[in-house]
């Protein structure tokens, strides 16, 4: 096996077993939220991302919260706003 197979060999196991844990390592969470191990850092010291530190030194992340953290800044779009908008005209429309 060359040298090029194997490395593709390896990022291929890897993406499955990263898509398939649970639980994250700091690289691993960086990794699957596509930004730098340095703003995750930063994330977790303000305790703004929701994080484990079973020994007190290691930090892990488990998958499904940082799903939720990531989509807890969701933006609706102008429609779902105007849709919105209407049904609360329309509820303030009926009490008076």
């Amino acid at each position: 096996m060359t040298e090029e197979m194997r490395q593709m060999a390896d990022l291929v196991t890897a993406n499955i077993i990263n898509s398939s844990k649970r639980i994250l390592t700091s690289e691993e969470a960086a990794r699957y939220m596509g930004v730098s191990k340095s703003y995750l850092y930063k994330l977790t010291m303000r305790q703004e991302i929701p994080h484990s530190k079973p020994t007190g030194k290691m930090v892990y992340f488990d998958r499904e919260e940082l799903e939720e953290w990531l989509m807890s800044g969701r933006i609706a779009t102008e429609q779902q706003l105007n849709q919105q908008a209407q049904t609360y005209c329309m509820k303030k429309g009926g009490k008076q």
